[in-house]
């Protein structure tokens, strides 16, 4: 069940947030009773910590939530989660303490802090519910919860459950939902339709390649996402050593975020032609896979030399961006979990992104301070287009020299996008460590910045 607020309630127990530099003037405003018992149980309104103060019957008459200082709230998202995951077992409401801007982002973190991936082994419920407080939009929040929860427990689920078609069942049951029309093209059809590289990555799988093809809307601004649906990534012929191949379930987490983007939209009713795009495959070793050397044939007729098979995200993708352009988006936007290059630029918490528009990027920025959602504008740095082109054909998919390969691989597929408007996210799609309302595991990266920043980019 996607989690949601809890229902009005008269005995909901308030819930006060405090900032730390401001806990000693709240406390001296209060009655000694309540400013007794958080002296005594050292309550200074530090981040995370959570206290319940009794009443005269000894029963709970208010919670207390640590909110820490400034500084310290800079260092980390959703703080008020700290807290309310200590919470008991009850219904809260939130009675004083949270500056209006910071509402709406704390309370999808009180809602994400419920998130469980339960499928193979029961997960105690997170205790505390919120009953959503005045003037927040609680079915935007939750749907931005729902759309996450769903990233996240496409990620989290095993190859061995989730590959390209549990990828297409789920893009199935989404468009089933919101009365979107999907289309899948498989196997010996992507050769007919024009789709090679797509089908060379996948061919090696008995978990045969495909394209999901999803539209919703039929009037305004036409948008097309692209999502990197590799449901396992063993590296192929080039064969990844073990401790590489560990988390490659989430090869798929560019499908996963598209998928929970384009919930986000559909809920929201945006007026806009949405169309959503899944190369989904498994890159397997079988004597019919693709191989170092090889030459392949691109949708758009661009010939790419194969110097890694590893590097096979970006000729799925290639494709995908080829058809999309072919349909003359006013916004083509490609997410994948790409290069271990742009992990090593900016870790895992950051979601860097390319665009050659300004305008673009600066609406992604501001709406990523608003949503919780960190991101970092890389370049398309066209000097760099030339290590791409290796001379035997158009363009190389692995370039040697380890430089500048999230960049790299994003000029390979602006190759693809053609003259469109084109944004490419180079996610991680997963939490190393667990923090509040951040569990260890899948995490949607750059959806809620792109949602938020719609609306400008696309004049809705």
């Amino acid at each position: 069940m996607p989690p949601v607020f809890a229902p009005p309630s008269d005995v909901a127990l308030p819930l006060h947030v405090i900032d730390q530099d401001k806990c000693k003037d709240w406390l001296q405003r209060q009655p000694d009773h309540v400013a007794d018992w958080a002296q005594t149980n050292g309550f200074t309104g530090a981040c995370g910590q959570m206290l319940l103060v009794p009443g005269p019957s000894g029963k709970p008459e208010m919670a207390l939530a640590g909110y820490g200082t400034p500084a310290q709230r800079a260092r980390r998202r959703f703080v008020l989660a700290g807290a309310a995951e200590k919470l008991p077992k009850g219904v809260y409401r939130i009675a004083s303490g949270l500056d209006p801007q910071a509402l709406d982002i704390e309370c999808l973190g009180w809602l994400l802090s419920s998130y469980r991936f339960g499928r193979y082994h029961h997960q105690a419920e997170m205790n505390a519910a919120l009953i959503a407080p005045e003037g927040v939009d609680s079915a935007g929040i939750e749907s931005l919860a729902a759309a996450e929860c769903l990233t996240r427990d496409l990620i989290n689920t095993p190859s061995s459950d989730m590959g390209p078609d549990e990828l297409q069942a789920a893009a199935e049951t989404l468009a089933q939902q919101f009365g979107a029309t999907i289309s899948v093209t498989t196997d010996a059809a992507l050769l007919e339709q024009n789709l090679p590289m797509i089908h060379a990555v996948g061919r090696a799988s008995e978990r045969r390649p495909r394209l999901i093809d999803m539209s919703w809307g039929t009037s305004g601004p036409k948008l097309t996402l692209v999502g990197k649906g590799v449901c396992f990534d063993t590296g192929g012929l080039n064969l990844k050593p073990g401790a590489s191949m560990g988390l490659m379930k989430k090869d798929m987490g560019g499908a996963a975020t598209v998928l929970g983007l384009a919930r986000m939209i559909m809920a929201a009713g945006l007026p806009l032609q949405l169309r959503l795009l899944i190369p989904a495959v498994e890159n397997s070793v079988s004597a019919t896979a693709f191989r170092p050397g090889d030459v392949l044939t691109s949708r758009k007729g661009l010939t790419v030399e194969i110097n890694n098979t590893d590097a096979e995200g970006r000729l799925v993708l290639a494709d995908a961006l080829a058809l999309a352009a072919e349909g003359k988006p006013d916004l083509l936007i490609s997410m994948a979990t790409l290069t271990g290059a742009a992990r090593v630029a900016v870790g895992p918490d950051l979601a860097p992104f390319f665009t050659d528009n300004d305008s673009d990027a600066a609406a992604l920025a501001s709406a990523a301070n608003g949503s919780a959602d960190p991101v970092w504008r890389l370049p398309f740095h066209t000097p760099y287009e030339a290590r791409i082109e290796p001379g035997i054909a158009d363009l190389d998919n692995a370039p040697a020299g380890g430089f500048a390969g999230s960049i790299t691989a994003a000029l390979f597929l602006r190759r693809f996008a053609g003259a469109s408007r084109y944004i490419h996210f180079d996610i991680y799609g997963w939490n190393p460590t667990a923090a509040p309302a951040q569990p260890k595991g899948g995490a949607g990266q750059g959806a809620r910045a792109l949602f938020a920043a719609l609306t400008k980019m696309l004049s809705l």
